[in-house]
């Protein structure tokens, strides 16, 4: 593996660039610490709040390793990003994966969210569930040649130091743009009483036991037999209510709180008498709302101890709608209540610590009063009590040629914002993009403007010590010129996932991410001048990281 540390290469930090990285490593924390109960974090004075001193990168030693979970959302439901449509050859989706992954790559992301499970079908080969129809055209219908899409997934993306974590939507049976029958083995075939008809979709019913455990089966199943890095879950809890009769949904969600003030309008209320009638049979005295909540409630909790108790390294991440309960919102703040509407109650999953991290997806601009970015993104450090990881999501893919397009900048300046809130109450930094396509089709720029201003350097992602915090054994490290530059011998330690390696050229640090599977590692020259010195450290699937180890030269 060779990192070529050369100005008109990806992985050069000329001197404008080591500039900015001194500024982002000012606003980065190597070891988040988690804050005691009812210990929320402090929030800046004002939004774009600027963080404190940047590190020198000229001293003797190097600064701590900058830190921040950058990551895409990779859909394949309705084939909007992988793959680019049903029924390609296995060797077209594998380049696909690919070009994504090596993308990814490019960009200094280090983290996949892969969406695995579109609608009660899958990406990989599973006894409780068939083949999604956006892999082959036909549900239940297994690639050909056979393969393992997901397990493919993760041997590439770990072969490129990136994380993979595993996309599930919990309840979704069938997605309005599904177009082959239900196979045999679907859940709406082989347990018809759980699953409900809501307007163009097939919706799983969270007040059906049967409903909950299959989807706990279907999770735990893959953190037991793929090596994941992580569980994620999205926005689609209970459906987006729609008109009665018309569709609105998440579209109409989305733009909540925009328009005029007018009567609300009738929705089709979720068809889950039986199950409602059953609890109330029962002797249960919530009311149907609570109730609902408390559906959605289990699941989560389920979740986070099984994922767990499993694989104690995998984490857990929900991404909810971004806009927080209405008796909690800061002044102005208007739009969509999951709360009342989909029965999320994303609040109590951070007071109770049931999640890893949290993404909020935080769709709207910075300047958009009603949903202001930096207002919700405060918002939602405030009921983070616990200290987990808050990392939001960003709409990327509204840079696009609608009236309603962001701009790159707005991207650029929203990381801004999540990077000016980092470390207050133990808060980390990161966020997700929505989605891959983006970054892909390099929207406007955006991907080129988010390698030159915003991610100069590769970053480690935030540690999880509440998950544990022992760090990894340190590496063994040896050095010897070569033909290309410095050629770097690494043995990893015990535990260790990755390589943090500094290396220092004239007076100026560089920094660089390895996986730990690699055993050579040269850093090449730079305009004649090698690497003068170098410092790696090891680092553990939860963050942790090694003692520092220096390069004898």
């Amino acid at each position: 593996m060779v990192l070529a540390f050369n100005p008109k290469k990806r992985h050069t930090l000329a001197a404008g660039a080591a500039a900015a990285l001194a500024t982002f490593l000012g606003a980065c924390s190597t070891t988040p610490l988690a804050p005691g109960p009812g210990t929320g974090p402090a929030l800046p004075s004002a939004p774009g709040a600027t963080a404190g001193p940047a590190p020198s990168l000229t001293g003797a030693m190097p600064p701590p390793a900058p830190r921040e979970f950058r990551a895409a959302w990779v859909s394949t439901v309705a084939n909007i990003d992988w793959p680019s449509r049903a029924g390609l050859p296995v060797a077209r989706q594998q380049a696909e994966a690919i070009a994504i992954l090596d993308r990814a790559k490019a960009l200094n992301l280090n983290a996949i969210v892969l969406q695995v499970r579109p609608s009660a079908d899958a990406i990989y080969p599973s006894e409780l569930e068939p083949w999604t129809e956006y892999l082959t055209g036909q549900q239940g219908k297994a690639p050909s040649p056979m393969y393992d899409p997901l397990k493919f997934w993760i041997d590439q993306a770990h072969a490129r130091g990136l994380e993979l974590h595993a996309w599930f939507n919990p309840y979704r049976a069938r997605h309005a743009t599904a177009k082959s029958p239900a196979a045999r083995d679907h859940i709406s075939i082989t347990k018809p009483q759980t699953v409900k008809t809501y307007g163009r979709y097939q919706w799983m019913d969270p007040g059906e036991a049967d409903a909950s455990r299959h989807t706990l089966d279907v999770v735990l199943d893959v953190v037991k037999r793929y090596d994941i890095d992580g569980v994620h879950i999205d926005d689609y809890f209970y459906p987006y209510p729609i008109e009665a009769p018309g569709m609105a949904g998440e579209a109409a969600a989305l733009e909540a709180g925009n328009g005029g003030n007018g009567a609300a309008r009738p929705e089709l209320d979720f068809p889950d008498q039986p199950a409602w009638q059953r609890y109330l049979a029962s002797g249960g005295a919530l009311d149907r709302a609570s109730w609902r909540r408390q559906n959605v409630n289990q699941l989560i909790e389920a979740m986070y101890t099984g994922i767990h108790r499993e694989k104690s390294w995998v984490r857990f991440g929900i991404s909810p709608f971004g806009i927080g309960r209405p008796d909690r919102r800061p002044p102005g703040i208007l739009g969509f209540s999951q709360y009342d509407k989909l029965y999320a109650d994303a609040e109590l999953w951070l007071k109770n610590g049931w999640l890893d991290y949290l993404a909020p997806q935080l769709y709207w601009a910075i300047a958009q009063p009603p949903q202001a970015f930096d207002v919700l993104l405060d918002y939602w450090l405030r009921e983070n009590t616990r200290g987990r990881h808050v990392w939001p999501g960003l709409y990327t893919s509204r840079i696009d040629a609608s009236a309603k397009s962001f701009e790159p900048d707005e991207i650029v300046k929203q990381i801004g914002v999540t990077r000016s809130r980092e470390g207050r109450g133990g808060n980390s930094i990161g966020h997700v993009h929505f989605s891959i396509a983006a970054l892909m089709q390099n929207r406007k720029g955006i991907s080129d403007q988010l390698k030159s201003v915003s991610y100069q350097s590769a970053a480690l992602i935030p540690a999880t010590p509440w998950l544990g915090s022992a760090a990894p054994g340190a590496p063994t490290v040896g050095a010897r010129r070569g033909s290309a530059g410095l050629d770097l011998k690494l043995s990893a330690g015990r535990g260790a996932t990755q390589y943090a390696i500094w290396a220092r050229y004239g007076g100026e640090w560089r920094f660089t991410i390895a996986p730990a599977t690699r055993s050579e590692v040269t850093l090449a020259d730079e305009g004649g001048v090698a690497a003068g010195a170098v410092v790696v450290s090891a680092v553990d699937r939860l963050g942790n990281e090694s003692e520092r180890v220096t390069a004898q030269l």
